[in-house]
């Protein structure tokens, strides 16, 4: 399947407009593309208590394995900002667990970095060789 990752950026920039952001002020955006080619978004959803702050990219995994989904094939991410932020350890943890290799582009309103996930966490965590 090719991927159009500038629909998919367009789909994580919408998705970040939805974001719920009063402490950081860092609107986040995910859209997460799975091998039938369905899209889930997802953004970051802050909480007083920051530790059940939820990112956007957990957020559209959680949405998509609600939906029955566990192939995924990209990831876009979009900051509402000028820092370029990849995924944080416990979302590249989360991803890994059914896509070491996904493909990320994670981008802000100056630029992009297209990336994959066996790159930004080498060697997971996994229980496969349980």
């Amino acid at each position: 399947m090719n991927i159009d990752f500038d629909l998919l950026l367009d789909q994580a920039k919408s998705a970040s407009e939805k974001a719920y952001a009063p402490y950081s002020g860092y609107k986040v955006g995910a859209a997460l593309l799975c091998s039938d080619g369905t899209v889930f978004t997802g953004c970051n959803v802050e909480n007083a208590s920051y530790s059940l702050t939820i990112c956007a990219e957990r957020n559209a995994v959680f949405q998509a394995v609600a939906a029955g989904q566990r192939d995924f094939l990209a990831l876009a991410i979009y900051v509402d900002g000028e820092v370029l932020f990849p995924p944080c350890g416990a979302c590249r943890q989360v991803l890994a667990e059914f896509n070491p290799n996904l493909h990320i582009l994670y981008a802000n309103r100056l630029g992009s970095i297209l990336s994959d996930l066996d790159t930004l966490l080498p060697q997971a965590f996994t229980l496969s060789e349980i």
